[in-house]
């Protein structure tokens, strides 16, 4: 069965003390959804906050002195927020992937696979591997490498199959949110109602104005 589902690149968080986070592989990926524990929902907060933790411009306020604030200060400030990931697509009887997050790509930019079926026709989802997504007429091409060609995986899908993909994707980011905002109520309470609508600018669904 084909599936497609938003991954978080997860990188190492050792260290890391201010909320309870879960075990997972540095530079592996952590499915997003509605059935995460609360620990894995911190180790995605943690992470998303660590994808923003830049120096602001200065019209943004001067950096809190307390460990939390400054942590949280990147992804509470920033304007344009960056979550390490995408959408993958696998086949789970095979364990083929098809659409592998490459690097600079984020899951702020999940709306380019509307782009796939409603306007171009065509996208990259980063580098190495360079995966792509090409529109031909009722059918979308998955190709996992479009740089090896010759030995990259590829699938072909109907116009309507990925797009019931994609409307289940983007329901497992709103159902990881849910949780997100649960979460922050418990662990974050303080910032929790500007850490919650951060993460919706992060993974692009914020109410639009």
């Amino acid at each position: 069965m084909i599936v497609m589902q938003p991954v978080l690149e997860i990188s190492a968080a050792d260290d890391f003390a201010l909320s309870p986070v879960g075990e997972h592989e540095s530079y592996g990926y952590l499915v997003l959804n509605g059935e995460l524990t609360p620990a894995e929902v911190g180790t995605a907060v943690m992470q998303i906050a660590v994808c923003n933790d830049l120096e602001p411009q200065e019209e943004h306020g001067p950096c809190p002195n307390d460990p939390l604030g400054t942590f949280l200060h990147g992804l509470l400030t920033m304007p344009d927020l960056f979550a390490a990931g995408g959408f993958r697509v696998t086949d789970n009887a095979t364990d083929t992937v098809f659409v592998e997050p490459g690097c600079c790509n984020g899951l702020e930019t999940w709306r380019d696979w509307l782009e796939v079926l409603n306007g171009t026709g065509f996208s990259y989802f980063g580098h190495d591997p360079s995966s792509m997504a090409e529109r031909l007429g009722d059918i979308v091409r998955l190709t996992l490498d479009a740089h090896e060609t010759d030995s990259s995986p590829v699938i072909e899908l109907s116009v309507d199959q990925i797009r019931t993909l994609v409307t289940g994707a983007q329901q497992d980011l709103q159902d990881f949110l849910n949780l997100a905002e649960t979460w922050a109520q418990q662990h974050l309470p303080t910032h929790a109602a500007a850490v919650t609508a951060a993460l919706a600018r992060a993974l692009d669904l914020a109410p639009t104005p």
